[in-house]
Order: C-alpha cells, then structure tokens, then sequence
C-alpha cells in the first residue's frame, strides 16, 4: 500500500461551462469559446455537444465553424473565468492547505491529513465536487490516486462529472494502466506517439513490456526512463504549494441575489468561522481582516481593518466582519459575500504595548483558547458536533 493520497480536480469544459451557467439557453448546444468562426485564432474550450464534431482546445476556428456549422462562438472572458477559478480554488482550501493550482480549472489536492476529517479519498473527492456544484452551478471530474501522476490520468477516464479511484496496491497499478493508450503519458506528444506506434507500442501495457534497451534507442535514455516508470504509476514528484500563505479567504455566491441583512450577516459569519478555523490550522496570526461585497450589478468593494493586537480567535474575527459589513450598509441587494484575512504572522506579539493593548491581548488570548477547544471538539467529533447559535438560526 502506498501512503499518500492525492486528488486530481478538473472542471469539465470550464469556459463553455461558465457560459452555459451564466445563459442557461445555451444548454445542449455546441458551444465554442475562442475567436470568431470567421476569424483567425484557435478553440480555447468547448462544450461537450461540440466534441461530437471532433472539435478540441487548439483546434483553428474555422476549422471548427466547418465541422459544426450551427456552433455557436463566443468571446474568452477571462476575468469571469479567472472570477469563478478563485471560488473554486476557495473550496479546495476548505479542504485542505496542500493545494497546487495547474490552471484555473484544475489542481492538486494531498489530502492525506484530511482523511480523519472528511472520510476517505472518494467521499472527499464526492464532497469537493458538492461544494462546488454549490458555490458556482458547475461540474469536475476527479481523479484519486497515491502520486500526481496517477491521478491526473485518473481525472480524465470518467469524464464528465466523474470521480475515478486509482488502486493504492504497487501490484494493482500496473494492470490499471495497461489498457491506456501512450497518449496519455505526460510528454507524449503527436510525434513521440508516432514513434512509439512504428514500434507497435500503442498503450501503457505495451511500454511495460518494451526491452529497455531498445526503447532507449527509439527514444532517447531520459524518455525511456521516465516513460517507463510512469508506465507502472511511479512518480515521486512531490505537490509544490506556496511556502507560505499571503491571505486566507471564503466566499460564496448567494443563489439568489439578497437584500436582507440576515441572511447576508449570517453567511458572513459562516464565512469568518471556516477562514478562522483555516488560519489557526495552518498557525499563523492575521494583522488584517477584510470583507468583500458583490453587487447585483457586478460592482465589487472590499473594506478592511486592521486588527489590533493580531488575531486568530472566532469572536475578533466575526466582530470584525460584522462592524465591516454594518458601516457599510446594504444599500443594493448582495450577489456576493467574502471574508478574508491577511498580514499573516507565526506569532502575535506586538511591540510597545500600552496597558489598554495588553488587556485587549488578554482577551484575545482567552478567545483563542476557546476557539482551540471547538477546534479539538470538530477534528474528534465532526464539523457539526459543536455549532453557533447563529448558524442554526
């Protein structure tokens, strides 16, 4: 049995799929995004619909216009794109801090530390691809392996909205990958395919088998190497995130546009306690917190302040949110809320402090140890074991 466990997400068709979301009239239609069909320039994405004509990324427009003649072309808008992959990657992190971003539609998750959490890879995988649904309308499919590798290939088999479990045994992976075709292996492109059919090397089973020596003469000695360890699911690489976060953050799209303040302060507060939770696991202190609001109209604020000594409890953090939220009134109906902490520290020690400042960090320590204690509670019990009043609300 190999130890980690590793999550490939990927969005199915994400541009065509924000489309649709944003005009659901499109939907079962052949949707192209990239140029124009009369145009110069390539296919960005496509809807499923579209693949049926044979039309992929990469693909020349009007290539793709003669394929599928009734198309329908739209513009790249990559800041709405760009909008929905920071709420997607907003998810991940509610699931673990071991993220590394690929795109803005895909990543990798090790949530082998999450595991006593959430449950096992697939429920994990199962309640990411819930969250998700959730917060923007789309779909992913997910691929659960030992190593990036693998589960990378794994995202892709069960495409659409799929969910694929690579077996963890060192004996079971090579029969897995077997029956794959060799495009799937990273650094195949159409020529090292070529190569490798004149050699009737056509799957993963087929590199398995090859004589070493000889396929290092088809193909060079550093291909050979890394093309037959992958062919057996070895891959030591390992998942590379930041070495150190700059903010923690959650937001969340309402379903419908609010302009009511409970419901808005209560999804606020929601939002305060899973950044809270995030910033004490991952040890750091915040000097600043900052709400987010989108308007109906699309126009977006942020208001901040600073925090004063640095913090990490669940009570500063949603007073804080709330005095934000309050001074700036609902004065639209909300589309978007977001909480967000940033200025993060290792410690909360603050130089020169007066008499008033060393009763506040009195305080703030005493809420840091409460919101340790519900912290233990949920990790041992469940994340509904202990809840806020307000939340049940």
């Amino acid at each position: 049995m190999l130890g980690k466990t590793i999550l490939h997400v990927d969005m199915d068709a994400f541009f065509a799929a924000v489309e649709i979301h944003d005009n659901p009239e499109l939907k079962g239609k052949p949707i192209i995004v990239g140029s124009p069909r009369d145009k110069r320039g390539v296919v960005s994405t496509c809807s499923y619909e579209a693949r049926k004509y044979g039309i992929h990324s990469g693909m020349p427009t009007r290539t793709a216009a003669q394929r599928c003649p009734n198309a329908i072309f739209l513009p790249v808008r990559m800041a709405r794109y760009q909008s929905v992959s920071a709420q997607i990657m907003n998810v991940f992190q509610n699931f673990t801090p071991f993220v590394q971003p690929i795109s803005c539609d895909e990543a990798f998750l090790d949530v082998t530390g999450s595991l006593h959490l959430f449950g096992d890879g697939p429920k994990i995988a199962k309640k990411i691809k819930t969250a998700i649904r959730q917060e923007t309308g789309l779909t992913c499919s997910v691929g659960i392996a030992p190593n990036l590798f693998l589960a990378k290939i794994a995202s892709d088999i069960n495409k659409p909205d799929g969910i694929t479990l690579v077996p963890f045994s060192e004996k079971q992976i090579p029969p897995f990958l077997a029956p794959l075709p060799v495009k799937r292996m990273w650094g195949a492109g159409k020529k090292m395919q070529a190569i490798l059919k004149s050699h009737n090397i056509h799957t993963l089973g087929d590199l398995q088998n090859a004589d070493p020596k000889q396929l290092t003469t088809w193909i060079g000695e550093n291909a050979a190497n890394s093309f037959r360890r992958r062919a057996f699911g070895i891959d030591d690489r390992p998942l590379v995130t930041e070495t150190k976060e700059k903010s923690i953050s959650n937001e969340t799209t309402f379903p419908e546009d609010q302009h009511n303040q409970k419901p808005i302060e209560a999804a606020l507060l929601d939002l305060a306690d899973k950044v809270g939770t995030r910033l004490r696991k991952a040890g750091y202190y915040a000097n600043t917190a900052q709400i987010k609001i989108r308007w109906t109209n699309f126009t977006t604020i942020t208001r901040q302040r600073r925090l004063d000594p640095p913090a990490c409890d669940d009570q500063t953090l949603r007073e804080t949110a709330l005095e934000l939220l309050r001074k700036e009134g609902i004065h639209s109906t909300v589309r978007l809320i977001g909480f967000a902490v940033t200025g993060l520290r290792e410690t909360d020690e603050t130089p020169q402090l007066d008499l008033f400042q060393t009763s506040e960090k009195q305080t703030t320590k005493k809420r840091e140890t409460l919101s340790r204690a519900v912290d233990t509670i949920r990790d041992r019990f469940g994340i509904k074991s202990i809840r806020r009043g307000s939340t049940l609300a």
